[in-house]
């Protein structure tokens, strides 16, 4: 009898002494058995984590071992597929970010791939150029189409003045690209190309403004105040049989590389037979939204400055011929 009335004074004791569930449970029946012991990384339930360097990709995997009780957060950064395209998972707004612009936060490297235009190459007749802006993922971040009459088109070439509008997945316009009528000869240096970066729609950030040199194709790329910020050098020929061609990204003062626009060789058929490019970019991951944009603005320069005519045997093979 005083053995039965011992032992249940010494439950009771420990029921009165339990101890209070830890800190963001909300159980009440949470076991000190089943805390993560010191030192462990306390990751939320039914996220997955995946391997360290590898990223997050979004997806999401059965909770083990759950106290009852606890919430399982909503499933975020979901690639988003439409129309059988995968798209880029929409980022949270930023501060002091345009608007469309937190794309280009969480990347270093983006691929423009042009679409082939089957009319084009049938017949000849220019059209808008299309083009897909990936991540390496190959997810979709944006849409970019040209919108430039057809008298233009046909009449100016690769020369002529053009707006190209980049969409994000919502289909809302986040970047305007305006190149207008400018000469491309060594005979104008105060007439040269330039293009014009507006994010959002109408809100310049940056500017592509083509230098004068005897060889080479030289750029500089300025911020909304016309301050330089960056310089694009290419090569003194810019053509290339089964190989990319590079303009590389340098500092102001061309000590440094901070980084590359490519033109990615695509093979022969479709060098030989269409105006259709793929290109890559790469820059710091740390640069300025802005002038991310600009750098995506001056491929699409470089594209029709050098590369638009490559489907009819008249693409420039310098910076002035």
């Amino acid at each position: 009898m005083l053995f039965c009335r011992t032992v249940i004074s010494r439950s009771t004791a420990m029921q009165a002494h339990k101890p209070a569930p830890a800190t963001g449970f909300s159980n009440a029946n949470y076991e000190p058995g089943n805390q993560v012991p010191y030192g462990h990384p306390q990751y939320a339930p039914g996220t997955y984590q995946g391997v360290a360097g590898m990223g997050s990709y979004g997806f999401q995997v059965q909770a083990m071992g759950v106290p009852a009780g606890l919430g399982v957060p909503p499933i975020h950064n979901q690639p988003i597929v439409k129309e059988g395209t995968i798209w880029m998972p929409i980022p949270p707004p930023l501060p002091n970010c345009p608007p469309g612009l937190e794309y280009l936060t969480q990347i270093d490297q983006i691929l423009i791939h042009q679409q082939i235009e089957l009319l084009e190459i049938l017949t000849g007749f220019e059209t808008n150029n299309k083009y897909e802006i990936k991540n390496t993922l190959g997810q979709r971040v944006y849409f970019a189409a040209e919108d430039t009459d057809c008298c233009t088109r046909n009449c100016c070439g690769p020369s002529r003045p053009f707006t190209i509008r980049i969409i994000d997945n919502l289909g809302h316009e986040v970047i305007t690209l305006q190149r207008p009528l400018r000469c491309s000869s060594c005979c104008f240096p105060c007439c040269l190309q330039e293009l014009e970066v507006q994010a959002p729609p109408g809100t310049p950030v940056g500017y592509v403004v083509q230098n004068w040199h005897p060889c080479l194709p030289k750029f500089t790329i300025q911020d909304e105040k016309r301050m330089d910020i960056l310089k694009i050098i290419g090569p003194c020929v810019v053509c290339s049989c089964c190989d990319d061609i590079h303009f590389e990204v340098k500092s102001v003062d061309e000590t440094s590389t901070v980084g590359r626009i490519s033109k990615q060789w695509t093979g022969f058929l479709k060098e030989a037979f269409t105006d259709a490019d793929n290109f890559g970019i790469t820059f710091p991951m740390d640069l300025n939204v802005k002038m991310k944009a600009v750098m995506i603005g001056a491929c699409f320069l470089i594209d029709f400055m050098f590369f638009e005519h490559a489907g009819d045997n008249q693409q420039r093979t310098g910076v002035w011929q």
